[in-house]
């Protein structure tokens, strides 16, 4: 087995949900229930089979989004994985939704910062083993950072 990390990028204004499910009805699952979270929420998802033809399977009401999640999911080549990309929303507004399909096995992240997803390869395949999710802490939050999170969830809308 050889271990690999594969870095995916990120364009500025995205959000990316990577995680496993089992099968080929995955991205047309992921797609409605994508398009029914949110009238203004752009995305793509695309789906990488692991028997038979071994495609990625993708979908999108955004083109580019939808050329960019097929893209990133054939660079990763993980049977059986999805990768969401999404505009204009953010993970917190599908997860829950995308745990819910009944495909989905798990979720790797759901992220706007650097990734890197930790990858095993063997002679049978590919799969993920994890996720390199941004940055590492520098530090513990003092009162102040505890006041500015506080505002910042407020701002967005999240907390009252």
């Amino acid at each position: 087995m050889e271990l690999k990390t594969v870095k995916i990028d990120i364009p500025e204004g995205l959000n990316i949900v990577i995680g496993q499910s089992h099968f080929i009805k995955t991205v047309e699952d992921l797609y409605e229930l994508l398009v029914g979270s949110s009238p203004s929420l752009k995305f793509g998802v695309a789906f990488s089979e692991a028997s038979g033809p071994c495609l990625v399977r993708y979908e999108g009401n955004d083109e580019a989004l939808a050329k960019l999640a097929a893209d990133t999911s054939f660079t990763l080549s993980c049977g059986h994985t999805f990768v969401i990309f999404i505009k204009d929303g953010f993970p917190i507004n599908v997860l829950n939704a995308v745990k819910g399909c009944q495909e989905v096995c798990r979720i790797f992240c759901a992220t706007a910062n650097p990734l890197e997803v930790v990858v095993a390869e063997t002679t049978g395949g590919r799969g993920i083993m994890g996720v390199i999710d941004g940055a590492r802490p520098a530090g513990i939050e003092k009162d102040e950072d505890k006041r500015a999170r506080k505002e910042m969830l407020r701002k967005f809308g999240y907390k009252l």
